[in-house]
């Protein structure tokens, strides 16, 4: 898939191919390739940036819209004339629209949220419309369909992220290097004064090694793009031809070199420089001097500013003079500091007192683990009581039940009944004669009937 001209202004590569390189020398052209091989795509760095390349993909399905992309100007794209073709997109390519633009919406909800739950704002009720207003690659007040309005926000808003891209790199670059300096110095100063001569000694040997490299040629130049040539391409260098090299490097074949094509072309220069096995080489610092190198290339050759350089901008500029007679290139080595003293200073404040509220925040979570120990050695103790009061409870039941099921005893442990058996024949029944006595009773009636009786008359 071709990748069309105003998404090569986004900086993107949706539809990167690989051209073969033809490795005879005679040869002036360089003949599109057959088959498009697919490479990964790299990351524009937005946060739209899926929703971004979903969108592009969808358009580049219609056919009436692909033949705008493909004869628009940069100023058709950055004036959002291009945005008006979309009324004429097919019914499938809307609705496909209109579904991504609320998979982003509910996705920007989502992060809303997110965001609210990490500040503890509570919000009964929100305000999406408002809310979304904050995002400016999409109009808010219509959350449901995708519209010309859309696409306009969606290539302006892109357009204008990706060209403050390279300052913000800049700028965390050269914060990346005061937070470097600032734990240098702070490290210096926990040492005594011979192991901090030692040290710097130390740094300012590393330093000096690092600058013992090969000459590096000014990018863009004959020298540079001849050195590609010979050790990349593998062509003979005195056969440098400007028009084949540039359809060499043009790897998806859409007659540009976007920034990251031209950033390819560094490499060996940036190799002599810098090694990642080596203590005295900081990768960052690489990265740095890569967007250096392609900043001077874009300032030098790209006459209409679109971030895109087309073959007639690249052959006019090894018409010019710095060309093949260019200034000596300046590393990062070479050049003054990315920060003054008054910046570091300033930076090194903000570390104290971002260090500060770290320092209360901590105290302040150390205060609330040590209150949440004692009230949970407080809910233990608490815990065991409760246990051995069930403990004690349920003892006493049982010693009740026990109770209840067994008859008394008595002090010697008999039983109580037993005892009381054995009064009851050493006593007697009350009111009953004893029985030893009994006999004598019964004598006793025998030998004296009772009085008075009625006599038995027949």
């Amino acid at each position: 898939m071709m990748t069309p001209h105003w998404l090569l202004l986004l900086s993107l590569s949706l539809g990167v191919m690989s051209v073969p390189i033809d490795r005879n020398p005679n040869q002036q052209e360089v003949h599109p390739p057959k088959e498009e091989i697919p490479e990964e795509n790299a990351d524009t760095g937005l946060y739209y940036d899926r929703y971004l390349r979903e969108v592009i993909e969808v358009l580049e399905t219609d056919p009436h819209f692909r033949e705008k992309l493909q004869t628009a100007n940069t100023e058709d794209i950055k004036s959002g004339r291009l945005s008006k073709e979309l009324d004429l997109v097919g019914h499938h390519v809307r609705t496909r629209l209109d579904e991504l633009k609320r998979q982003e919406v509910s996705r920007l909800r989502m992060l809303l949220k997110a965001k609210m739950d990490s500040t503890n704002t509570q919000s009964v009720q929100m305000d999406h419309a408002s809310l979304l207003k904050q995002f400016e690659h999409l109009d808010p007040h219509n959350q449901n369909t995708f519209e010309a309005k859309d696409l306009e926000l969606l290539i302006a808003t892109a357009t204008k992220d990706l060209e403050n891209y390279d300052v913000e790199r800049h700028e965390e670059f050269k914060r990346y290097e005061m937070l470097k300096e600032h734990e240098r110095r702070e490290y210096l100063k926990g040492l005594d004064q011979e192991k901090r001569e030692k040290e710097e000694k130390r740094l300012e040997e590393m330093k000096e090694k690092h600058r013992q490299h090969p000459k590096v040629n000014a990018p863009g130049s004959v020298a540079q793009l001849r050195e590609v040539w010979e050790e990349t391409d593998g062509l003979d260098p005195q056969e440098f031809n400007p028009k084949t090299f540039f359809k060499l490097h043009d790897t998806n074949g859409d007659g540009l070199l976007d920034e990251q094509e031209l950033e390819a072309l560094f490499t060996k220069e940036l190799e002599k420089v810098y090694d990642s096995k080596n203590e005295e080489d900081d990768m960052m610092e690489m990265e740095e001097e890569r967007l250096r190198m392609r900043e001077h290339v874009m300032k030098n050759v790209d006459l209409n500013h679109d971030r895109v350089v087309s073959l007639e901008e690249f052959l006019k500029s090894t018409e010019k003079k710095e060309f093949s007679n260019p200034k000596e290139w300046e590393t990062l080595d070479d050049t003054k500091p990315v920060y003054t003293e008054e910046e570091l200073q300033r930076f090194e404040a903000e570390l104290r007192d971002k260090e500060a509220e770290l320092g209360r925040k901590a105290e302040s979570l150390r205060q609330e683990q040590e209150l949440l120990k004692e009230r949970g050695k407080a809910l233990e103790a608490q815990k065991r009581e409760y246990q051995q009061a069930v403990k004690d409870m349920a003892q006493r039941q049982k010693q009740q039940q026990e109770t209840k099921e067994q008859p008394p005893s008595g002090p010697n442990g008999e039983l109580q009944f037993q005892q009381g058996l054995k009064n009851l024949q050493q006593d007697g029944p009350v009111g009953k004669v004893p029985v030893e006595n009994e006999p004598e009773v019964h004598n006793n009636l025998q030998a004296e009937p009772p009085q008075n009786l009625p006599r038995h008359t027949s």
